[in-house]
């Protein structure tokens, strides 16, 4: 069932996850085409989450927004001040300069990088942790996480648990989605693009989520607002029709459809290295679970099964 219409307001507009959007020229979504989409939200009951470009819009583009219950979605160099400085989510693509950055714990933040670099700024990392309350870490080359990077990132995940425990004990209790979200999830609770949510693009056609926009390699539509939504197999989209995902207790799990489609040319069916780094993930989580009920920091009861295996896959054909 949809819940959210997200809107990418240019073609420049900042990704706020794995898939990179590399397009430099502006298109700026024509403005007959946004009073449109957010028309056609209202009568599906949805709520809109705006992407931004760093360029200010124009104050017909800014009344227009204005105008229905939203969410703003913009980059950490935007150039539109009052905007970035009330947006919900601010996103960084890049460790530059972000020590420098005006942390608001009223907002949420996302850091997109490369793993290398993820862990090259590990204590910039642990820095700006006590300035927020919640911060999404998206690593953006997942299908290169092999061998010793798995080591790697799981070492670097126990130290930053030890940090995440550090808050705990202040009173601090942040939110980091690569280890606290484990914690607080019951059932899968994955990004849900094509089910929970679908994307309104420059062009005026729909697409699954941003990167099925900005990724040639994979771009197709599902629809326009002239004609409405056309997914073909719908259901592969659905977590039910996802049949190791659906068994998997890696919770936390973005379970990213465009990873899917551009690994396995399938939606419903994860990669080997995502699945492998969001075992990492949940296995951290559960160690920081014992640290916190070591000081009784957590909800008595919950528990994180060991496991012995990182890919469900291998497990299943073992």
């Amino acid at each position: 069932m949809l819940k959210y219409l997200i809107i990418q307001l240019d073609d420049t507009s900042t990704s706020f996850c794995h898939y990179n959007n590399d397009r430099m020229t502006g298109n700026l979504i024509p403005i007959e085409i946004l009073k449109e989409a957010i028309f056609w939200s209202m009568k599906e009951n949805l709520t809109i989450q705006f992407l931004y470009p760093d360029y200010e819009l124009p104050e017909e583009y800014k009344s227009a927004i204005a105008s229905t219950f939203h969410a703003d979605i913009v980059s950490s160099t935007c150039e539109d001040l009052p905007l970035r400085d009330n947006a919900d989510v601010v996103v960084f693509d890049t460790f530059d300069n972000i020590s420098d950055f005006q942390f608001n714990d009223k907002q949420s933040y996302a850091i997109r990088t490369m793993l290398s670099r993820l862990l090259k700024n590990a204590n910039m990392l642990h820095a700006i942790l006590p300035k927020v309350n919640r911060m999404n870490v998206i690593i953006t080359d997942i299908a290169s996480i092999k061998g010793e990077w798995e080591n790697k990132y799981a070492e670097f995940l126990e130290k930053l648990g030890n940090k995440v425990l550090e808050e705990y004990k202040k009173g601090h209790y942040l939110q980091i989605n690569l280890l606290t979200d484990r914690l607080l999830l019951d059932n899968m609770n994955n990004c849900n693009a094509g089910n929970e949510s679908i994307t309104i693009c420059p062009d005026g056609k729909f697409y699954a989520c941003p990167a099925f926009y900005s990724d040639k390699d994979v771009s197709y539509s599902i629809g326009d607002l002239a004609t409405g939504l056309n997914i073909k197999n719908p259901q592969l989209y659905k977590i039910s029709h996802a049949p190791i995902c659906r068994i998997c207790d890696a919770f936390q799990c973005k379970r990213c459809v465009w990873l899917n489609r551009k690994n396995t040319l399938e939606v419903n069916t994860p990669s080997h290295e995502q699945c492998v780094v969001s075992h990492i993930e949940r296995n951290a989580s559960r160690k920081l679970l014992s640290k916190l009920r070591e000081i009784g920091s957590f909800l008595p009861g919950k528990e994180i099964p060991q496991l012995d295996y990182v890919d469900p896959i291998e497990k299943l054909l073992s």
